[in-house]
């Protein structure tokens, strides 16, 4: 139907590419378009807004995510200009604000992943934390404490108020901070399991994953790897780890979370470290 009602203003294989490049994050879609798609712009949000009937607003993604505080420039092409909404995965319900914090749906198989592997008692360490979406999930799922932490102060409030709506109090710890500091003065060597989803600076945050993580504990190291074949992410991502990291390692499993361009992938790396 979209693809119908986009056949008057783009080619078939534009329309495609726009379709590919769009979130639905709640009552709010986020679309990626290209500089030669530009001039029509508005009229894809309108096309957008009129297409998805739940959606209420429409926003054309201005910058890429950046900054410590991962937060992107969002240009309203269609509806309400608003960038909070209420977001639904797995049985949990999320409050996000998607220019003002961290968020991607795209992650919604590895958070079921990563909640599937964690064991009743564990204490979780979720390095970089955003509105909390990987430490509820895995605290709904299991009986474990999750310190859930975030340097964005817009990130961190929102995290509270998802723990609170999930009931989840006392069980997942939002804190507002460095992770490194945050680590270094308070939860050195207390971590059965580590997450660390900033994959462009894992390298420079390992050593306070190392820190942050028991002898014998899991880290799950994300990370941005080129390959010329998909099917070689994985093995290089181990690779590049076992060259940085300052511990003894076991390697328990690679794999690529998702594409994020040309020959480039974010994967994930799951090690058991000793001490």
């Amino acid at each position: 139907m979209l693809k119908r009602s986009l056949e008057n203003i783009l080619t078939p294989q534009e329309s495609q590419e726009l379709i590919s490049s769009f979130d639905q994050i709640g009552d709010i879609i986020i679309v990626r378009i290209p500089d030669s798609l530009l001039a029509k712009k508005k009229l894809i949000g309108e096309t957008l807004l009129n297409e998805v009937k739940i959606a209420k607003s429409v926003f054309y993604q201005a910058s890429a995510v950046e900054g410590d505080f991962r937060t992107r420039n969002l240009e309203i092409l269609a509806g309400e200009d608003k960038t909070e909404t209420e977001y639904k995965e797995f049985g949990c319900r999320f409050t996000v604000d998607v220019e003002n914090a961290f968020f991607s749906p795209r992650l919604s198989t590895e958070r079921e992943r990563i909640a599937n592997l964690v064991q009743d008692g564990e204490t979780v360490v979720n390095m970089f934390a955003g509105v909390g979406m990987f430490s509820i999930m895995i605290a709904k799922k299991k009986k474990c404490t999750v310190y859930s932490i975030d340097i964005n102060p817009v990130a961190a409030k929102l995290c509270e108020k998802n723990i609170i709506s999930n009931k989840l109090a006392g069980t997942v710890i939002s804190i507002n901070g460095d992770a490194s500091q945050v680590i270094q003065e308070k939860i050195q060597n207390k971590s059965d399991r580590t997450l660390m989803l900033l994959p462009e600076r894992s390298d420079e945050f390992l050593g306070s994953a190392i820190n942050a993580t028991k002898s014998g504990g899991i880290i799950h190291y994300y990370s941005h790897i080129h390959a010329d074949k998909k099917s070689n992410a994985g093995k290089l991502s181990e690779e590049h780890y076992l060259q940085v990291t300052s511990v003894r390692s076991e390697i328990l499993g690679s794999k690529i979370v998702r594409a994020v361009g040309p020959r480039y992938y974010q994967t994930v790396v799951d090690v058991k470290i000793s001490k």
